[in-house]
């Protein structure tokens, strides 16, 4: 169990000792001024309700920004993972245009007969070489659409309404 509710059940369990073994005093009747006349009531019982009302009040709004926070962070992750799967999609289109090119390019050198060995290895390094290029860029395209994706969540993340509760 979390240090905070151990020291919140401690502090409450001490406020009600209080209570009980102050009871008489806390219903005592006695002379409440209020702005339009005065009551005779107990002071002690007046207060007691009163800090219910509060705590009862706090808690609600504690859940209303803790319910708050956990539908946010599951909008969040939807997006996250809705910016996953296109930046997937797009890689996979990448690597299939990529398959093409490939194909047409080593097409076209199994067709050039006539070409001597050294041109066509000279051919395939250069392939090989923009292939490289091309998985490189892809890869740090994929990165920068992952870091902006990230970035954003960062940033919708970093500034909520109101700290929630630890």
């Amino acid at each position: 169990m979390p240090l905070r509710i151990l020291l919140l059940l401690l502090v409450s369990g001490v406020f009600a000792i209080f209570t009980v073994l102050n009871w008489v005093a806390f219903t005592t009747p006695t002379n409440l001024w209020l702005v339009f006349g005065s009551v005779q009531a107990p002071l002690g019982l007046v207060m007691l309700v009163i800090t219910a009302l509060l705590a009862a009040l706090f808690l609600m709004y504690v859940v209303y920004l803790q319910s708050t926070v956990i539908l946010e962070g599951r909008r969040y992750a939807r997006e996250l993972r809705t910016q996953n799967q296109l930046a997937n999609e797009a890689e996979t289109s990448r690597f299939t245009e990529l398959r093409a090119f490939l194909e047409d390019r080593v097409s076209r050198l199994e067709g050039g007969v006539a070409q001597s060995q050294s041109a066509v290895q000279g051919r395939l390094d250069r392939l090989e070489t923009d292939l490289r290029a091309t998985i490189e860029q892809t890869g740090t395209v994929l990165s920068s659409y992952i870091g902006e994706v990230e970035d954003r969540l960062e940033r919708k993340m970093g500034t909520p309404t109101a700290a929630p509760l630890r």
